[in-house]
């Protein structure tokens, strides 16, 4: 057995599909001769709590944590947002979509003080702990997941000093993503800095989705494309219990996740909007279950439906929980985001998804990668977020299915099979066996 240190801002308590990828890692890693030992954050604000994957952890693995400076509450103080508000789902804007002066105030600072992220307040805690933990436990390799892209800051530094394999994980692309700050020219040029180093520096770069890899390679074509891996999310059977699945009384549409200004459920209540006016579709019969963070502005389209009364919904509850809700669906709801990376995007929860064989209806681009995924995995139907009416198709397809007791999809069990979280932590563990001699 062979020791590597995982370095995660997102860990349980964590929740969420960064503390899950991570979790699962270290869940499966041992079985295939790698035991973890897991550096993470003793007081961090995470987005979303589940006390109850702690319980997942296995008993083997060391978890040792450290406290990290959160500057959010000052975020929120200048926003005028109450203590505890979700910052994630309430600064992802539409494009073009106005800010106020309190909001364009609290970017500009993020955007110029908080490089990486606001999560580097963690670094000098981190380091030093990282460092005695790969001489008290015989560290043979490290292992980062990113973001927040502080992990991987850590990580280059304690290769640095130990001169360990290190292989740099990430779930999202780093500059220029949806989710980054728009900074200015100083500012970006020392996160590209930052960014660049750390591809050159890890021995592997591991990436959830191909998208990343490309994003990477067209920033800096210098670099090796050989060191750039990908392993993508997956689900875990594990986490699905053994329930008993009866038929609904109406068809049940249901979307697990967050949801803000540019991931949001405008073109399906378009769709639906048709249909009901259309006669096509009886609202009596339909209900759309929607479980997990939402946005204001999404709160907002909930409350302006025509059908809202047929809407349910729920804030973020534990994954089993969550895991519940979509195996007692009819049809689960897949939207990616507005933006230049949605043919790319591959959110982490629609491996889950096919896990459960439940069909899937996703709004996304017609050759995108997740409709590549569904294509191959036979789980789904896919439309764009400008084509309601095609949207309007599927989601009537699904509902007649439902309505006649039929099947619309037949799950290829071999493809699904490939995405098991297990597979994920074998080409991991190979990949590490690779660089450790």
């Amino acid at each position: 057995m062979k020791n590597i240190l995982v370095i995660a801002y997102y860990f349980p308590p964590s929740g969420g599909p960064g503390g899950q990828r991570v979790l699962k890692t270290v869940k499966y890693l041992p079985a295939f001769g790698w035991q973890p030992y897991v550096l993470t954050v003793s007081n961090g604000q995470f987005p979303a709590i589940d006390e109850t994957l702690l319980e997942e952890i296995p008993k083997s693995v060391v978890v040792e944590r450290t406290r990290i400076f959160e500057p959010y509450d000052i975020y929120r103080k200048i926003t005028g947002m109450k203590p505890g508000t979700a910052i994630d789902v309430n600064v992802i804007k539409k494009e073009g979509q106005s800010l106020s002066f309190k909001q364009k105030l609290a970017e500009f600072v993020r955007a110029t003080f908080f490089i990486p992220d606001a999560r580097v307040g963690w670094l000098f805690s981190a380091v030093k702990a990282g460092k005695e933990m790969i001489n008290k436990y015989n560290i043979q390799a490290i292992y980062s997941s990113s973001p927040p892209y502080t992990c991987s800051l850590i990580a280059k530094k304690l290769k640095n000093t130990s001169n360990l394999p290190w292989v740099a994980g990430f779930r999202d692309p780093w500059t220029g993503f949806i989710s980054s700050p728009n900074r200015w020219l100083i500012p970006a040029m020392i996160d590209r800095h930052f960014e660049k180093s750390v591809f050159q520096t890890a021995d592997f770069v591991e990436c959830a989705w191909e998208g990343i890899i490309k994003d990477a390679l067209s920033k800096y074509p210098v670099l090796d494309k050989k060191k750039f891996i990908h392993i993508p999310n997956g689900f875990d059977s594990d986490d699905f219990p053994e329930i008993e699945i009866k038929a609904n009384e109406k068809f049940t549409l249901t979307y697990t996740g967050s949801m803000y200004g540019r991931r949001n459920p405008e073109s399906l209540f378009k769709a639906i909007e048709i249909l009901i006016s259309t006669g096509k579709i009886n609202p009596d019969d339909i209900k759309l279950i929607f479980v997990g963070r939402f946005g204001d502005e999404i709160h907002e389209m909930f409350n302006k439906a025509s059908f809202k009364d047929k809407i349910e919904i729920y804030g973020y509850v534990p994954h089993k929980e969550s895991v519940e809700f979509i195996l007692r669906s009819d049809a689960l709801l897949l939207i990616v985001d507005e933006s230049k990376e949605s043919e790319e995007i591959v959110p982490g929860k629609v491996y889950e998804y096919i896990g459960t064989r439940k069909p899937i209806l996703a709004i996304a681009p017609e050759n995108s990668a997740i409709s590549k995924l569904i294509r191959e995995t036979n789980t789904g139907l896919v439309a764009h977020q400008t084509e309601i009416d095609k949207i309007s198709e599927h989601f009537l397809k699904f509902y007649l299915a439902w309505k006649q007791k039929t099947k619309l999809t037949i799950p290829d069990e071999s493809e699904i099979n490939k995405y098991e979280r297990r597979e994920s932590a074998k080409q991991l563990a190979a990949l590490l066996d690779s660089i450790v001699s």
